[in-house]
């Protein structure tokens, strides 16, 4: 085991009276993917802030690539690359000018920096506009080009703070691959988002916070299972086998069932899987009862973030404060 890239423990942080950060614990291995998930104002991006020393934490301690974040910050800024939630690129310069800029901030040879500048470039399909102002680059072309001014020093840790916010589907799969890519070789990244499909499509862990605390942390599978594992649903078809279907299914998994009349579904806990939607098949076949749909069904990660949070995983509170701790 090495020792973790990314590394907070009891982290405190307070703006005024209010307080943003509540003692927050979590650490993240080389090489992996932590989603850190949590509904507006929860203190996601107070974090990273923290971590990336943007802000100095009230108390505990955290540490980025081995060094304080309070103590040795200077050498946390030069282990780390970070795009935050809107693209910070001059839209004056071209694509190319603005990485060539990062490499020249961060003291590289002239030969190296555009060396770099133009491999990213092209890993980010912008090959093609390098040489074009940004103003004349769409919502996703801007958004690759602040992820790839983040990469130009080849950081060790990356954090990426809602980086598909705003993009279509397409550019979103294509920057996943690009993430899954860096994570490859070896980069640790810690990846703020309110997309789930994103969490479970790239995080190896999640930690779940809410009001500045972490409420979960574990695996994508690993906290589903834990909001109430899987269910068999049966849709009858006609309305009235609704209430037989019920007790059927009641006697094979052994448990209370629900039912939805609108809907005309049954389910039952699904504790032993492929077993019981086999047996139940039969059974309900033997009874005759005709059915539209039967199968098993498995919590969603939003089903998991609003089970855990109480609220959706993409609400927009609408309020500032709650913005500005987000």
């Amino acid at each position: 085991m090495t020792d973790p890239m990314i590394e907070a423990h009891g982290v405190v942080k307070h703006f005024g009276r209010t307080q943003a950060l509540g003692g927050v614990t979590f650490q993240v291995e080389k090489g992996t993917v932590l989603g850190l998930l949590g509904p507006n104002g929860a203190g996601k991006t107070t974090m990273i802030r923290v971590l990336t020393t943007l802000l100095r934490p009230d108390a505990g301690q955290a540490r980025v690539a081995g060094f304080d974040v309070a103590a040795d910050g200077q050498r946390v800024r030069s282990a780390i690359g970070l795009a935050g939630q809107y693209a910070a690129v001059d839209e004056l310069l071209t694509g190319r000018e603005n990485l060539e800029l990062v490499g020249l901030w961060y003291h590289l040879p002239k030969r190296e920096y555009r060396r770099r500048a133009q491999e990213t470039l092209e890993r980010l399909g912008l090959a093609g506009a390098a040489d074009r102002q940004v103003k004349t680059y769409s919502g996703g072309m801007r958004r690759r080009l602040d992820v790839g001014a983040s990469l130009i020093a080849n950081p060790p840790v990356l954090f990426l703070d809602e980086p598909t916010t705003g993009l279509d589907p397409r550019t979103r799969n294509d920057l996943w691959q690009f993430i899954r890519d860096l994570v490859s070789s070896g980069t640790t990244v810690l990846l703020t988002t309110q997309y789930m499909a994103e969490a479970e499509h790239l995080a190896d862990r999640i930690v779940v916070i809410d009001k500045g605390r972490e409420i979960a942390e574990g695996t994508a599978d690993g906290l589903k299972a834990q909001t109430g594992g899987a269910t068999l649903e049966a849709r009858v078809a006609d309305p009235r086998d609704l209430e037989r279907a019920a007790a059927v299914l009641a006697s094979v998994a052994k448990a209370h069932p629900r039912s939805d009349p609108a809907a005309r579904l049954v389910s039952v806990p699904a504790g032993e899987g492929t077993g019981l939607l086999l047996d139940a098949g039969h059974r309900l076949q033997e009874a005759g009862i005709a059915l539209d749909d039967l199968g098993i069904r498995r919590p969603t990660l939003d089903e998991v973030f609003l089970s855990l949070t109480g609220a959706p995983a993409q609400e927009q509170t609408g309020s500032p404060k709650a913005e500005a701790l987000k």
